[in-house]
């Protein structure tokens, strides 16, 4: 019993980590940047959070106090943030957390997480994509007159099949085949206009605000419908709290909520393994990212609420229906084309996160290792990208994601729990290691991460985990018919005992 409980904690070193990348068959290029770190970052963080959640936040919890819901939420991933960058430059190889929990916890812990982080970014690309398509075909009707034949608009909008959210994602697809640069340089472009517009908002909107409008800047604290069932969050199953909308809680509230508008800093540290100084680089484009957006983030809610009135913000989407609401068409519609343009960078990003999880379970053994054989030309693991952007697009066209968009929060959240839980163990395993960067404060920084993000994880709804739960226990079931007998770790430990046993 102790044996098995040992092979599946077995841990892989972070030389071995290193030593598998450079395989000539699994290996991938290295090309990227701080630079263009940074701009994956900003690319995939701003999104449908700013575009969209800032309303609903602000008319349901928090009013003109969501510019503090997003420094909250951004100072739980600011904590996540500092133990990201110590693991992604100490052990920089694809796979982030995944990897990270290999070296530092265990092969069963790493599985886990890796099988979690493959739903999250999957669930994740679909969900921006649906969205994407969204925002086209209004942009379409809109400005052209254009409308795509029902069947074709998705299930979300009242159709069988979403045929531009099908289509980006493979097209996407190609892009991530050819090359991680390539997809570097678009996303900086697409980056430059999605920053470009938030500016357009912030500078334009600051003609537009009312003072009055932030009055009051906490409203009054009302206490929240109690949620039935499965519908209620888990902490008030549990310890029977109910969540407040407005006054000072109502901003924690809102946090949990807004929590999604940051998702996506973590995708960075997955393409450790092809940044060309990791070490130095790794830190600068996750925590750099990280600040950019958050201030973006409170400067774009501080003016949107000091134009529109809290209570009458649109839930869908507010920044442009606040440039409409003091007679700015203009700026309104230059808003909606840069949401639509900018929600291409996430999807694509998000994308690259996912084929770099599983090709690096891939390498491992823990998946079939057909899926770890980069391309010959462009050096990038081409037949994990065509496999997961194939299922993808099919599941983006055919399905409705809005439930399952919260299991992107939880699955988010558990990765964040065993990533600081795993600096700590490595400090105390491994002291020797040189560190190009380190979390301070440790093991006080990681325990208030864990804290902060078991927080935000009890607000979730119970029915999204026990849908959680359903897709770990897959993720158990595959590991122990699979994985455990396939890993090249579980290979080589076995064969080392057996040329003990011959002495």
């Amino acid at each position: 019993m102790s044996k098995d409980l040992n092979s599946v904690f077995r841990t892989k070193t972070v030389e071995q980590s290193i030593r598998d990348t450079e395989e000539p068959e699994h290996a991938l290029r290295k090309s990227l940047s701080a630079w263009d770190l940074t701009v994956f970052g900003v690319g995939v963080i701003i999104g449908t959070g700013i575009f969209v959640l800032t309303g609903i936040a602000a008319r349901n919890n928090a009013g003109p106090a969501t510019a503090l819901a997003f420094v909250a939420a951004g100072i739980v991933c600011a904590l996540a943030a500092l133990c990201y960058a110590e693991f992604a430059s100490t052990v920089p190889v694809a796979g982030s957390a995944y990897t990270f929990s290999y070296a530092s916890i265990g092969e069963l812990p790493a599985w886990i997480i890796g099988w979690d982080l493959v739903l999250e970014f999957a669930l994740g690309t679909a969900v921006v994509a649906v969205g994407w398509s969204g925002y086209v075909r209004h942009l379409m009707h809109t400005n052209l007159g254009w409308d795509l034949p029902k069947a074709l608009e998705g299930p979300d909008a009242g159709g069988s099949f979403d045929l531009l959210a099908f289509l980006l994602i493979l097209v996407l697809t190609v892009i991530l085949v050819v090359g991680t640069k390539l997809s570097a340089r678009i996303t900086a472009i697409v980056v430059a206009i999605k920053v470009a517009v938030v500016l357009l908002v912030i500078i334009a909107g600051l003609f537009f605000i009312k003072a009055d409008n932030y009055s009051p800047f906490i409203p009054p604290a009302q206490p929240q419908e109690a949620g039935n069932g499965l519908h209620a969050p888990l902490v008030q199953l549990m310890f029977g709290y109910a969540p407040t909308n407005f006054g000072v809680m109502g901003i924690f509230t809102a946090a949990s909520l807004i929590f999604f508008a940051f998702i996506g800093f973590d995708v960075v540290a997955t393409a450790a393994e092809e940044t060309r100084n990791p070490q130095r680089d790794m830190p600068r484009g996750i925590l750099g990212s990280l600040v950019i957006c958050t201030f973006l983030y409170v400067a774009v809610t501080l003016v949107v609420t000091g134009m529109q009135k809290y209570s009458e913000m649109s839930p869908t989407a507010p920044l442009a229906e606040a440039f409409k609401s003091v007679n700015q068409p203009f700026f309104s519609g230059a808003i909606s084309l840069g949401a639509a343009v900018g929600l291409i960078t996430v999807s694509m990003i998000l994308l690259l996160g996912q084929t770099r999880v599983f090709f690096a379970m891939s390498r491992d053994g823990l998946l079939p290792r057909v899926f770890s054989v980069t391309h010959p030309k462009y050096r990038t693991p081409y037949r994990a990208t065509i496999l997961l952007g194939g299922i993808i697009a099919i599941v983006a066209g055919f399905t409705s994601l809005e439930k399952l968009a919260e299991l992107v929060n939880i699955g988010t959240l558990f990765a964040f729990v065993l990533v600081a839980l795993g600096v700590i163990i490595l400090r105390r395993t491994r002291p020797d290691l040189h560190r190009a960067f380190r979390t301070p404060w440790v093991p006080v920084i990681p325990i208030l991460s864990i804290a902060a993000s078991l927080w935000l994880m009890l607000n979730l709804p119970a029915e999204t985990w026990i849908r959680f739960g359903i897709w770990m226990v897959i993720g158990f079931v595959v590991y122990f018919l699979y994985g455990r007998q396939h890993s090249r770790l579980g290979k080589s430990g076995r064969s080392a005992e057996y040329q003990d046993a011959e002495h």
